[in-house]
């Protein structure tokens, strides 16, 4: 008996945890030769990962530390060690200048027009390619719209000079019909809406990639339901594709007001000189002129900290404003 009772009371210590402690085991950890085969296998997932965050590291992360330079008396030969310190001296400069105000406002008048008229452009193409049942007829469709997207801003600003340019397609056939002819691209009233719809020319067929992705995921049983009860096509928009892509368009929305006021560098400095400073100024090409023709760092790091800042508190509140309305934003 005392043998058959040792044995009994020996079974719940050897069962018992390492250090005395009783209760849930813990959460069983990958062991290092586990970790070491999931490493062989995604190897050449991250090669591919490495390019991307190298850039991200040295022109993204690695660039925020030039911010510094809104805060100094910048001179290059000196360096940053040897610049004087002069405080908030930029940014009080920066906010009395007219030419930073009105390039301001011409900034947010590109970017409402673009969020009104182009971030529902891809939207609607992606509901018509969606819409296509033919296969071969939808992959050319696509390729046809991605192909513009690939194409640098100065042939778009080119081809659109030679079809709307002073002595472009429009105007030689208005010449010849004996009509007054009009020059688009060098009107300083025109010119905001002709870059809104260079960029939905441009970059609409590219934006359609994520919204069809969204659609795909779409049951299609819902539609069929929809259809039985008598919705039509826009019912069924309405009640059933919206509802399911209102996550998507609502994260790309969040995305989009963080970048509210970069309007186009690129496109934007390749027509400045047809239409004139006071109609095509914007922020970026104010840091442009500022900082790198006029030498003056600490005023063109200023305006550059600025629109981060606000880019920054924009895309806080509108994860917030997501957050009230059901939507996960972009983080939680």
């Amino acid at each position: 008996m005392s043998v058959q009772t040792r044995a009994e009371t020996a079974e719940p210590d050897a069962a018992r945890p390492a250090g005395g402690a009783v209760g849930r085991p813990g959460p069983a950890t990958p062991s290092r030769r586990a970790r070491y085969q999931r490493w062989r296998r995604d190897r050449i997932l991250v090669a591919l990962m490495v390019p991307g965050l190298l850039y991200y590291a040295i022109f993204h992360y690695g660039a925020l530390f030039g911010s510094v330079l809104a805060f100094l008396d910048y001179v290059p030969f000196l360096g940053l060690s040897g610049s004087r310190w002069i405080g908030l001296d930029n940014f009080q400069r920066l906010f009395g200048d007219a030419d930073f105000w009105r390039a301001t406002v011409n900034t947010l008048e590109i970017a409402v027009l673009q969020i009104v008229f182009f971030f529902p452009a891809p939207l609607a193409l992606a509901l018509l390619l969606h819409s296509l049942t033919h296969t071969r007829i939808k992959r050319f469709v696509q390729s046809v719209v991605y192909l513009p997207h690939f194409v640098s801003w100065v042939i778009v600003i080119a081809l659109f000079q030679q079809v709307l340019g002073a002595t472009g397609v429009l105007n030689g056939f208005l010449a010849d019909g004996g009509l007054h002819t009009v020059h688009i691209l060098g009107n300083p009233d025109a010119f905001k809406p002709m870059v809104v719809a260079q960029v939905i020319w441009k970059d609409t067929g590219w934006g359609t990639i994520i919204f069809l992705a969204a659609l795909t995921q779409v049951d299609e049983q819902l539609y069929e339901a929809a259809a039985l009860d008598g919705a039509r096509p826009w019912r069924r928009f309405w009640h059933v594709t919206l509802p399911a892509i209102r996550p998507v368009i609502v994260l790309l929305l969040v995305l989009r007001l963080g970048e509210i006021l970069s309007v186009g560098f690129e496109q934007i400095l390749l027509q400045r000189d047809a239409v004139g400073a006071r109609a095509a100024e914007v922020i970026d090409t104010f840091v442009y002129f500022h900082g790198i023709q006029d030498g003056d760092f600490g005023l063109a790091a200023a305006a550059g900290l600025f629109k981060g800042v606000v880019g920054v508190v924009l895309v806080y509140a509108a994860n917030k404003i997501s957050h009230r309305l059901g939507e996960s934003g972009v983080y939680r």
